[in-house]
């Protein structure tokens, strides 16, 4: 049983390893349909995870992960699972133009709901990459449908951040922005939803953390994390930078155990369920 009472958010960012937007110096997007998938067996084991702790959580799924394994993408809504967006060929928003933008969003709208057979909602941006300079992003995500984002990290980071952005979920337009969580401390903000922060902390130091946010925040956590960082197996990018190759491979063998632990330590739920029509 999960020691707080509080539910939480628990969301994956469905992408494989070479689409990671680190990588995009040395992996051109030509070059996607050559490389090893290892998506799909990565998510089924995250789906076996999920159904052992009897969890749900949402997927932020690419379009161009969904027409290539459109059973994978059916697994996940039939197990109770949210799909939602993650954009379709995995594109910072940063570096496009709203009508290159409004076609992306509405292109992997299109497949996740033809697949999924559901409304699709939500929609994180690739590497959190709205900010101050693309916040018309907002009306574009309003125009195609979407209900919420989870795109600006509130955060100072040298690829992504909006360090004055609100911290907790709040309107944009008729938009809900829920970002991923941080905590206040020394007038700044500090990550404390998962991805590469939770390889790099101790364990017990992301749990305090959430703990922190549900007990004296009194609010739930946004908790995200990808397949390929429980994949241990996955092909080593040669002539990577030392940067990018400590950011991507520090502890990914320690990623699956951990998740087991923030699993039975917490209460998690879908973002859906959570937020909408709550903020």
């Amino acid at each position: 049983m999960p020691a707080q009472s509080t539910r939480n958010a628990l969301t994956i960012d469905v992408e494989d390893y070479f689409q990671v937007s680190a990588f995009a110096p040395y992996i051109p997007r030509s070059e996607w349909p050559t490389r090893e998938c290892r998506v799909e067996r990565n998510v089924d084991r995250i789906l076996a995870m999920l159904d052992e702790h009897g969890t749900r959580a949402t997927f932020f799924t690419l379009g161009w992960i969904a027409e290539r394994y459109p059973g994978m993408v059916r697994r996940i809504a039939a197990a109770g699972h949210e799909i939602a967006s993650h954009g379709y060929g995995h594109e910072r928003v940063s570096d496009q133009t709203p009508d290159s933008f409004y076609a992306d969003i509405q292109a992997a709208k299109r497949v996740l709901e033809d697949l999924a057979a559901c409304e699709v909602r939500g929609y994180r941006a690739p590497s959190f990459s709205i900010g101050e300079q693309n916040l018309w992003a907002f009306d574009c995500l309003e125009r195609a449908g979407y209900r919420y984002s989870s795109s600006i990290y509130p955060i100072r980071h040298d690829h992504y951040g909006m360090p004055d952005a609100p911290r907790h979920a709040h309107r944009i337009g008729q938009l809900v922005e829920i970002p991923p969580t941080t905590l206040r401390f020394f007038n700044r903000n500090w990550p404390a939803s998962g991805g590469g922060y939770f390889r790099l902390l101790p364990y017990s130091l992301s749990r305090w953390m959430i703990r922190h946010v549900n007990d004296v925040d009194r609010l739930p956590a946004v908790f995200y994390f990808h397949p390929w960082e429980i994949d241990v197996e996955q092909p080593r990018i040669a002539g990577i930078n030392a940067k990018t190759r400590f950011r991507h491979y520090l502890n990914i063998e320690r990623m699956e155990p951990r998740l087991h632990r923030l699993l039975a330590d917490f209460s998690w739920g879908r973002m859906d369920d959570l937020f909408l029509g709550k903020a």
